[in-house]
């Protein structure tokens, strides 16, 4: 099973908090890739982690050339074809840069997108940047799409303040591109709000084909009524496998396991064997919402 994310990073402040620097990644066999990055260090500003650190929001790189990127030439020979950088902030403080890596041709379709509001239409969103490798058709009709709170996906990751998955696109009658995304392939997607600014939207989507899903297994766990336990709330499996069940009787508290400890510290974690099939590695990421966590995310890849 090939997934959509290729890479993934961790980059977090170094001892001095002026720079970041790589914590832990997840690289298969793209060994020169890793060795390019264990060598890196960026500043606030610099290279794609340090933009997305002083933008405070999601940076997506499509070009690689003349852009942000500094490890074009590592990235190129790997394969690679885009990045995205999520800043995780807790409150006004940095406590991590997530780095996702994709790769795409046409038999391995996907989009990643960043929606935010407009400072005069605080009440729509609009696509603001994004990666579709060949869904040019699916580009174009997406950049055109304004959204509403509550409507379509970013529409309603807006109106939960939550993540959101959305799986069998083609018969939603929720994701208002439906039809598009079933011409392009497109059967999966994951939204995820991420901003801490006081009117200030931004919701990040992934978008993936049945081919080459954004992870294996993707599960959602939101702290419960009482803020003392995080419980399942959704997920998705390759394997077709019912989540709900298999989780129903499992609990995390602050602290307790992986999943509790991204909970005890705001901050994302990679771990080598997830326990979901043999040998799975996962990325575990938090979303928080003015210094509170609000989900935990786990990506199975």
């Amino acid at each position: 099973m090939k997934t959509f994310i290729k890479v993934v990073e961790i980059w977090v402040p170094s001892q001095e908090g002026t720079q970041l620097e790589l914590a832990t990644g997840l690289y298969g066999a793209l060994t020169d890739f890793k060795t390019a990055s264990e060598q890196t260090r960026f500043g606030y500003g610099q290279g794609l982690p340090g933009n997305a650190w002083a933008a405070a929001h999601p940076v997506v790189t499509t070009e690689f050339i003349h852009s942000c990127f500094e490890r074009t030439q590592a990235a190129k020979t790997a394969g690679l074809t885009c990045a995205i950088a999520l800043p995780v902030f807790s409150g006004e403080f940095l406590t991590a840069v997530i780095v996702f890596l994709c790769g795409g041709d046409e038999l391995h379709a996907g989009a990643i997108e960043v929606w935010a509001n407009h400072p005069d239409r605080d009440n729509e969103l609009g696509v603001i940047d994004g990666y579709y490798g060949s869904l040019d058709y699916f580009e174009f009709i997406s950049k055109k799409t304004k959204i509403m709170k509550s409507f379509g996906l970013p529409g309603q990751v807006w109106e939960k303040g939550l993540p959101v998955l959305m799986p069998d696109l083609g018969e939603s009658q929720s994701f208002i591109r439906g039809r598009d995304a079933k011409n392009a392939g497109i059967t999966t997607a994951l939204g995820i709000p991420w901003s801490d600014r006081a009117g200030q939207v931004y919701i990040m989507t992934f978008l993936s084909a049945k081919a080459t899903p954004i992870a294996k297994q993707l599960e959602i766990w939101l702290p419960d009524d009482k803020r003392e336990r995080l419980v399942f709330n959704d997920g998705f499996s390759h394997k077709a496998s019912d989540l709900a069940a298999v989780y129903s009787a499992k609990t995390f508290v602050k602290g307790d396991g992986v999943i509790g400890r991204v909970w005890l510290t705001g901050v994302p974690v990679i771990v080598d064997d997830y326990g979901v099939e043999e040998s799975t590695a996962a990325l575990l990421m938090p979303v928080i919402k003015q210094g509170e966590l609000t989900a935990v995310i786990v990506f199975c890849l």
